[in-house]
């Protein structure tokens, strides 16, 4: 099938490519506000971190948003319970099964 055939299928919720699924949380203080998220979302084999990010904005799951509120998440966002800075990692492949992990610092005293 060509690649525009494949966009309009979809488009029409009709896309029946091989995808691979990534777990998505998001966890406490982040912004202004607290965020418990938890999404698994669907992508294309091949997918990357930026694919990951634009999709996160398509399902209105605030992953770039959290991102961009509180900085630091950018170079402590985790994978797969690993550090995976997204500057450094942006066009990282995901696999099946993956896990990306925000969670917010907490600090008592």
């Amino acid at each position: 099938m060509s690649a525009l055939g494949q966009r309009i299928r979809r488009l029409l919720g009709r896309d029946d490519s091989p995808r691979i699924r990534v777990h998505v949380l998001i966890k406490g203080r982040i912004g202004d506000g607290w965020l418990d998220i938890d999404k698994t979302l669907e992508l294309p084999i091949g997918a990357t971190l930026a694919d990951l990010l634009r999709r996160a904005d398509q399902e209105r799951v605030p992953l770039r948003d959290a991102i961009d509120k509180s900085p630091h998440l950018r170079h402590t966002l985790m994978l797969n319970g690993e550090r995976c800075p997204v500057d450094e990692n942006i066009g990282r492949a995901l696999a099946d099964g993956d896990e990306v992990y925000l969670l917010a610092p907490l600090a008592g005293g």
